[in-house]
């Protein structure tokens, strides 16, 4: 899947990550979500997945876009 294909729920591409700025929360077009951000090692995750860190405002700023 593209990044092209996926809806971002914040930031305006002028963070510190320049354009991509991460960290973000993006929807898909079947209603899930991808979320970017700083790679963490809390704990290891199950083969096939990864975990991501981000602050709790980004998950904010994503669910007043979604209006919940």
């Amino acid at each position: 899947m593209a990044r092209e294909e996926l809806t971002r729920l914040n930031g305006n591409g002028s963070g510190t990550c320049g354009k991509d700025d991460c960290p973000n929360v993006y929807r898909t077009a079947s209603g899930s979500f991808v979320v970017q951000g700083d790679v963490s090692d809390a704990f290891k995750a199950p083969d096939g997945e990864g975990l991501v860190e981000i602050p709790e405002e980004t998950l904010r700023e994503a669910v007043r876009a979604l209006g919940w």
